[in-house]
């Protein structure tokens, strides 16, 4: 596929897709990081006078293309970061992934879900950002090939996300309409982002849901930006952002045991250095900037470069730091020149042994 693979044996020593043992990142955990240095945990709180145990909110800026056919795994196993073969095991019905680039680098970042009637069970509905659907269904259809598969957009389906409103692990809720869920799974990537929901767009969630209210989208994207996960084109620039780089392994979003797949050299390189220098963290400003430029640069307190900021909703964000910066108070420039502080934070989902230089 234009790029170097490695042997497959060379990978199966390596931490797998739900491991974080083998990874010697030099980062401080969120444990000691309280009581070590001061860098920051946040979380949101803006759910708890919304009555109801469930908050239902829709994900307009998702969408889902339809994949079908005899070649489905073997097509998508040579084009993504996870492994196909975990769909096939019985209680994993929803894996989250990147699609690279021949240089390693993040262009998509999608959710695969099993299709619950599969011809021959093999299907899926993959779920990307929706200003993405034009090209990954031109990228996909480059490596089609001959492949026995069908793709296809699938306008009529709606994405949700569904959270509790405690913010504490709850049991998933119960569906009083199995059948009408086209697909109804935890989010892989942490449990900190509850359930996922496949639905024709007219069905209500809240017909099939007890105990929940719809949600404002933006609230949803103040929850991912306080806990530090990336989402979409805005936090995962296509061509600019690295897998490793953007924590792609905490999220369950890689297997270092499957076989070769487009961008796979430089992401097992580094992997097997250890080295990841940089890495997408949450962020707290010390005020609400407005149309920021893509890629602004952060700065130490003292003038140098500490990374770049990546997007946000009012004072939460995320930004690429620099590892050996990431206990400091940053500066931000804004748009009108005003300078504007900022402070990391370690996500308390990321493994807990992990450390900050």
């Amino acid at each position: 596929m234009g790029v170097l693979c490695f042997a497959r044996g060379a990978f199966t020593a390596a931490v797998g897709f739900r491991k974080h043992a083998g990874l010697s990142v030099k980062l401080l955990s969120s444990v000691s990081a309280a009581a070590a240095v001061s860098v920051r945990t946040y979380s949101l709180d803006n759910r708890k006078n919304v009555p109801g145990q469930f908050v239902c909110y829709h994900l307009p800026n998702r969408t889902l293309l339809k994949i079908q056919g005899a070649d489905t795994s073997a097509f998508l196993q040579g084009i993504i970061t996870n492994d196909m073969a975990l769909l096939e095991e019985p209680e994993h019905r929803v894996m989250y992934s990147h699609m690279l680039n021949v240089q390693g680098r993040t262009l998509y970042d999608i959710m695969l879900y099993s299709l619950k009637e599969a011809e021959g069970g093999h299907g899926v509905f993959l779920e990307c950002d929706s200003t993405t659907k034009d090209s990954i269904l031109r990228h996909l259809k480059v490596y089609k090939i001959r492949r026995k598969v069908n793709i296809s957009p699938c306008p009529d389906l709606s994405v949700w996300a569904v959270l509790s409103q405690e913010g504490q692990e709850v049991n998933k809720p119960k569906l009083s309409s199995p059948e009408k869920a086209l697909a109804w799974e935890a989010d892989p990537r942490t449990q900190q982002m509850g359930w996922r929901l496949v639905l024709h767009c007219q069905v209500n969630p809240l017909d099939i849901i007890a105990s929940c209210q719809k949600g404002d989208t933006e609230e949803y994207h103040k929850h991912r930006y306080a806990i530090g996960l990336p989402e979409g084109v805005r936090d995962l620039p296509p061509g600019v952002a690295l897998p490793l780089e953007s924590n792609l392994v905490y999220m369950q979003g890689i297997s270092f045991s499957k076989g070769c797949y487009i961008g796979q050299e430089l992401t097992a390189r580094t992997h097997h250095t250890g080295v990841v220098r940089k890495r997408l963290m949450p962020v707290r400003l010390s005020s609400p900037v407005q149309d920021l430029e893509e890629g602004a640069v952060l700065q130490t307190q003292s003038g140098k470069p500490a990374g770049k900021h990546r997007a946000g909703v009012g004072e939460l964000g995320l930004s690429l730091i620099r590892m050996a910066h990431a206990k400091e108070v940053l500066t931000l420039k804004s748009s009108d020149d005003s300078t504007v502080t900022l402070e990391a934070s370690v996500p308390d989902w990321w493994p807990k042994d992990v450390k900050i230089s």
